[in-house]
């Protein structure tokens, strides 16, 4: 094994049983953790385990479902990022490759030796991804925060005649007497409001 000993763990998707060991044993001989799979179906029912791999290798055609249909469920499941191998390189299969969300298109035969850079680059570049998505999500996060809380501080406002900032400290001080997040106290007034402007849309209703 090299000194150099990547730790991620990979799918590989292939239909020639040839191509799918030798590649299988030139990959775990470099260190990598892999799991193959014949098929798209088959590497279906791995995912449905729970397994999630760092980075899937799939091959485009394939007998029964092809590598791009499986493509777009690692896309959508988890955002697994992926590797496409054919024998053809034709424009157009490089292009709805390219929109699936493949990291990289390469032409087989492939030399272990020469994949193994290419593993390494499309893992890197996944792990950047994953960081934008996970900022995406704070950010989106936050935004929902504040936007609960200034929700629930206009209410206040209006219920007790008070200012913004003695509207917000009046939330703020009922959460750390709670001993609870603020957004779950201005979740709860703004669900409180909420039931209200329900209750009375309905006597309105029934008093028609």
């Amino acid at each position: 094994m090299n000194s150099h000993t990547p730790k991620a763990a990979l799918l590989l998707v292939e239909d020639d049983r040839l191509v799918l060991s030798t590649m299988a044993a030139g990959l775990r001989h470099a260190g990598y953790q892999v799991d193959c799979a014949e098929s798209a179906e088959q590497a279906d029912a791995w995912l449905a385990t729970g397994a999630r791999p760092d980075l899937a290798i799939l091959d485009v055609r394939m007998q029964g479902q092809g590598g791009l249909a499986l493509a777009e469920r690692l896309s959508q499941l988890d955002h697994i990022p992926f590797l496409m191998l054919s024998a053809y390189g034709e424009a157009a299969m490089v292009e709805q490759a390219t929109r699936s969300g493949a990291l990289a298109y390469l032409v087989k035969p492939q030399d272990v030796q020469q994949l193994l850079p290419v593993i390494e680059s499309a893992l890197a570049r996944a792990s950047e991804l994953d960081g934008l998505r996970r900022s995406q999500r704070q950010l989106q996060t936050a935004l929902d925060t504040e936007r609960s809380v200034n929700v629930a501080t206009g209410i206040v406002m209006m219920e007790y005649k008070l200012s913004r900032t003695a509207a917000f400290n009046l939330l703020r001080d009922a959460a750390r007497r709670q001993r609870r997040k603020l957004t779950e106290v201005a979740d709860e007034v703004v669900s409180a409001r909420n039931l209200l402007s329900l209750g009375a849309n309905n006597l309105r209703t029934a008093s028609k």
